[in-house]
Formats: structure tokens, C-alpha cells, sequence
């Protein structure tokens, strides 16, 4: 029998999701346990950017122009979104000015994703705001849908479709993670985050990247594209952190390669306490990891540029130029007399020529094995 049963009640409360906290979004974490994590995570970045200082204007440029591609099409796939990276990097190479032997036709949501991103990272030092988060969220769904789905664009999700759920997997097989605010408190959640996004004083900004991250993806302002937009947000407060524009490591690539923990962490996230001590480590920890790998990066970029140098004097016809920088980029697979064709858009008996030429000159050699399976790779090393 209860005696008090009024007392009970007021004493019992349950909190579903973090949002639904008395003193949300007052968010806590342990100083001392992220102290030396975040003096690692700036050491690294500081190391990254050093080595890219030594580097001359073409090299930072094309390591720029690489990272910023492999952020966008992973970025998008995280989402289900397989974007033609052939296309985004035209798209990224053509906004900022860099020639890449010819830039070819990009689509419109290729355009919107890169512009959103370019104006995220490159223009970090303007203020955030409600229109410009708008016109990006405009730049992600140029047609007003999302597959072939309707959706409100440049503007807060209204609740129309119930309520907003964060999931995962395949359609039929989503798991649902958390669920975020009703779409009525919205404008009062944004425009608090926004407040605080603009106003972190000496926040380390690597906490302001952790936490703005995580503070977007609760809310889920949008009807879609709210993982594209708060990786956006994370990256211009790194921007802002390292005073540049500029990308040399891939977030987003990171967070792909670890999509199932992020879904998991974002989850317990979501149904713990306001305490994000947790999120915080695996959001630096995640970091370091992009900084590392981005280390591939510059290996690659180095390598492309030593290739050229050592052909400088020889003479490649525009077919070979654009095969070749595929092969030292982004190139899938074994290099054939047909994939050639389908490439530079020629005959198998021009690629046989071109590839021969090229084989003559010490640039490619062919792979053991013949007949029908005869493929051909680079030479990246003089002989």
C-alpha cells in the first residue's frame, strides 16, 4: 500500500532522451579527464599543419582539392548517398580555382553538397545564422525533395509527418536511435544553439566541434540532411580552430569508417545524462584518427607531384594526362585497354597506343598474366 503516493510521484521522473532534461542543454563534461586528450588532438594538429606549410602552393592546393572530395562523398555516404567523385571533385577543383586538365558536367545536388561545404570551411570567419543554415540546407535538396519524397526546404521541419526519428540501416530494417525535440520548439532550440555557437569565448574549439555536433543532430532541425549539415558545423568550427579555410584531413571519412560506433555512441548518447564526457573522447579520439590517415594523403600528393616531375621533359597527350592522374588519384581496379577507352572516350586501338607509348617512356608497365586479362599499372619509382 502507498502511503504517499502524490511524493511518489514527484519523485519518480523519467528521461527518455537528454533534450527532455529539466536543465537541458546545459551539458557537463570531466576537465581533467579530456585535458590531455585535447592537448594530443591539438599537438597533432599542429604537426599536420606544419608539414603542410612545407609543402609549395600547387601541393597544398591539390591536398586541399583531395581531402575536401573524400569529405564530401563520404559525407554523404554516411547518409545511403553514393555521389560520383568524379563530379565533386570538378564541382570543388572549378570553385576554387584549380585546374585539373579539364573539368566535366556536375549535377545539382553535387553542386549543392560541395557549395554548403566550401562556404562551411572556407568562409568559417563570417557569423553563423538561421538564413544561412537555410540556404544551405537549400544547396542539399535543389529539387525540393529527397529521393522522391517532398520536403520542406530552407526551413525548420514543422511536424507535419509526425515525429522526427533519427535511424539507421535499410528501409524496412531501420533501427530507430533517438528521438528528436517536437518540431514546435525548433526555432527556440536553434536559435539557442546558434547563441552559444557564436559566443563560446574560451571554449577549446575543439569542444566547441564535439559539442555543436552532437547540440544539431539532437534537435534534428530539418526534414533531412541534418548529418550532412551538423559534419558541416563541425568542420567550420575546426576551421575556425585552425585559422584556414583550408582541409587537410577528412572528418566525415573517419566518422564513415566508424559509422556503427557513431550510431551507437549518438544512441547512449541521446538516452543518458547531460554529462557528454564520453561522446567528447570518441569525437577527439575520431579526430586524431582522421589526422593520421590524412597522412596517406600527403603521402599520395607527394608522390603525384614527384611522377610529373620526373616526366617534365616528356610530352602526353590529353588522354594520357587525364589517365594518368587517375591512376595516381582515385583509380579503382586494373587499368585495361578497354577501361582506357571508356575513360578517354576512344578506340580500344588508340588506348592499345597510347598505353604502348606510355610503356615505351617507362610510365606504365604491364602486370603479369596476358591474353584477354592483360592490365597495366603505374611505375612510380625510376629504374
Amino acid at each position: 500500500m502507498l502511503l504517499y503516493p502524490h511524493i511518489l510521484r514527484r519523485i519518480i521522473v523519467v528521461y527518455r532522451y537528454i533534450w527532455q532534461q529539466e536543465v537541458w542543454p546545459n551539458f557537463t563534461f570531466n576537465h581533467e579527464r579530456l585535458f590531455g586528450l585535447l592537448a594530443e588532438t591539438s599537438r597533432a594538429q599542429g604537426v599536420l599543419l606544419g608539414k603542410i606549410e612545407s609543402l609549395g602552393f600547387e601541393l597544398r592546393n591539390e591536398a586541399c582539392l583531395q581531402t575536401i572530395t573524400e569529405d564530401v562523398v563520404k559525407s554523404s555516404e554516411i547518409e545511403g548517398e553514393n555521389l560520383p567523385r568524379d563530379q565533386v571533385r570538378s564541382s570543388i577543383a572549378r570553385r576554387l580555382g584549380i585546374d585539373t586538365g579539364g573539368l566535366i558536367s556536375v549535377g545539382r545536388d553535387v553542386e549543392g553538397i560541395v557549395e554548403m561545404m566550401l562556404d562551411a570551411t572556407g568562409n568559417f570567419s563570417q557569423p553563423l545564422d538561421e538564413e544561412r543554415l537555410f540556404a544551405w540546407h537549400a544547396a542539399l535538396f535543389p529539387t525540393g525533395r529527397s529521393g522522391m519524397h517532398k520536403i520542406i526546404v530552407g526551413n525548420w521541419r514543422n511536424g507535419d509527418t509526425g515525429p522526427m526519428q533519427v535511424v539507421s540501416g535499410p528501409i524496412g530494417h531501420e533501427k530507430v536511435h533517438f528521438e528528436a525535440p517536437p518540431a514546435d520548439s525548433v526555432p527556440d532550440e536553434m536559435a539557442a544553439l546558434i547563441r552559444w555557437f557564436e559566443s563560446t569565448g574560451d571554449l577549446d574549439p575543439l569542444l566547441v566541434s564535439a559539442i555543436t555536433h552532437l547540440w544539431f543532430v539532437t534537435i534534428h532541425p530539418f526534414e533531412d540532411g541534418n548529418g550532412r549539415i551538423a559534419r558541416a558545423l563541425a568542420d567550420m568550427a575546426l576551421s575556425r580552430s585552425e585559422k584556414t579555410g583550408q582541409r587537410f584531413y577528412s572528418m566525415s571519412s573517419q566518422i564513415r569508417k566508424e559509422h556503427q560506433h557513431y550510431y551507437e555512441l549518438l544512441e547512449q548518447t541521446q538516452k543518458g545524462e547531460l554529462d557528454i564526457t564520453e561522446w567528447i573522447v570518441w569525437f577527439l579520439q575520431c579526430l586524431q584518427r582522421a589526422i593520421f590517415t590524412s597522412e596517406e594523403l600527403l603521402d599520395s600528393v607527394l608522390q603525384k607531384a614527384a611522377f610529373w616531375e620526373r616526366y617534365s621533359s616528356s610530352t602526353f597527350n590529353a588522354r594520357q594526362v587525364k589517365v594518368l592522374n587517375l591512376l595516381l588519384g582515385d583509380f579503382e581496379g586494373k587499368l585495361t585497354t578497354s577501361k582506357w577507352g571508356k575513360i578517354a572516350k576512344c578506340s580500344q586501338d588508340t588506348a592499345h597506343r597510347d598505353i604502348t607509348d606510355l610503356i615505351d617512356k617507362g610510365a606504365l608497365q604491364k602486370n603479369p598474366g596476358g591474353g584477354r586479362n592483360t592490365s597495366y599499372s603505374l611505375v612510380l619509382t625510376c629504374k
